[in-house]
């Protein structure tokens, strides 16, 4: 085998796509003024801001007001749940997410906890999906709002988040999704889908690092948060600070194509995803985590009984992938999303998570298929 990397952790990152370098590169060298300036120089910028706007409210059914740039997702979850928590508190003082959420949003809701708020951390099936009942029967009349995480970034499972924000609307509460797993991958829509907050950051959709977004309803439902950042009123006042518009740009174009290549990437991903686990399951030491149906198309999370992942993924130096979340990997305890569904410990950390992207080739697929057995002897 070559030096190469097999990479095989687009679900903890993505490459830069080289076609939103090219689209980025001119904003860090004699496109370099700030969007905020009133002179040609300045509003040059802004029009590339402007344009990025348009681009990711494109993806997603969403009009260019409802899209506040950030530094990336976990501070969009951040500014959105924070925000209803102090915009909504006349109204109450509940909040309902999922225990298999990002800890993004879990840290945020404990934090919450700590200045009076109330926070109910659902039970996941054994399958990693949400009872409708279970959401049903934990409604209150204070529920402000219900944070669903649309794909699992450890599983990719696939909430039913339309049927959930129903259940939300018709108790008078917002609900909010976590995309960053989905977006890109699968068609995601505001109206169709009934978010009025979502986020997600464009590393994951082959895009720069350090940029994020929020969207925030602004039509039917408007939802009104104050500010969590001051000081100049940037981003229609929601994100005060000089906007990143080499990274906005970046996330633009990043956006732009994906809706493009959607289809095209699901098909060539999807099988060799497939291909991996159809030979993975061969041996009997290895069992799926997660519902094998309701799940996104590039992501395979499974245990092997008697391997400590943890070495695993340390030994192989040329294969990268992931025993958890990336962003809870310097942590030695199991991961949360899989204790949530009923493993035990041992088979947490015996859990490996392989998450494909575009650029992965039948041929690496092929070497880490042949290579598999002899990890596991």
């Amino acid at each position: 085998m070559s030096n190469e990397i097999i990479y095989l952790d687009n679900n903890a990152t993505t490459p830069l796509d080289p076609r939103v370098l090219e689209a980025m590169m001119p904003y860090f060298t004699n496109n370099f003024a700030n969007a905020a300036s009133t002179h040609q120089f300045g509003l040059g910028a802004y029009e590339a801001v402007k344009e990025a706007r348009k681009q990711v409210a494109g993806l997603i059914g969403a009009e260019t007001n409802e899209i506040i740039f950030t530094s990336g997702a976990t501070e969009a979850i951040n500014l959105a749940i924070k925000g209803v928590a102090e915009a909504y508190s006349q109204k109450g003082n509940h909040i309902i997410t999922v225990s298999t959420e990002h800890s993004a949003v879990l840290d945020t809701c404990q934090y919450l906890e700590t200045k009076g708020f109330e926070a109910t951390y659902l039970p996941v099936k054994k399958d990693g999906l949400l009872d409708l009942e279970t959401v049903r029967n934990a409604m209150r009349p204070e529920t402000i709002l219900v944070s669903v995480m649309h794909v699992n970034n450890e599983t990719g499972v696939i909430q039913p988040i339309r049927e959930i924000s129903e259940i939300a609307h018709q108790s008078g509460a917002l609900f909010m999704t976590d995309a960053t797993q989905s977006l890109g991958k699968i068609p995601v829509d505001v109206d169709n889908l009934g978010i009025d907050l979502l986020t997600f950051s464009g590393h994951k959709i082959y895009g720069p690092k350090g940029i994020g977004v929020l969207y925030i309803r602004q039509r039917q439902n408007r939802v009104k948060i104050p500010a969590l950042l001051h000081g100049g009123g940037h981003e229609r006042g929601f994100r005060s600070g000089t906007l990143n518009v080499p990274g906005i740009v970046g996330l633009g174009k990043a956006c732009e194509l994906a809706g493009k290549e959607m289809a095209e990437n699901e098909k060539k991903i999807r099988e060799m995803r497939d291909f991996l686990e159809e030979n993975f399951l061969k041996n009997e030491r290895v069992t799926l985590n997660g519902n094998s149906k309701e799940r996104i198309f590039n992501t395979l999370s499974f245990c092997i009984e008697g391997i400590d992942a943890n070495i695993l993924v340390s030994k192989l130096k040329n294969i990268a992938f992931s025993n958890g979340s990336a962003c809870t990997s310097a942590l030695i305890e199991p991961s949360h999303v899989l204790l949530a569904m009923g493993l035990s410990d041992t088979d947490a950390f015996s859990t490996i998570r392989v998450s494909l992207g575009k650029y992965n080739t039948v041929q690496e697929i092929n070497t880490v298929s042949k290579m598999f057995f002899s990890w596991i002897d």
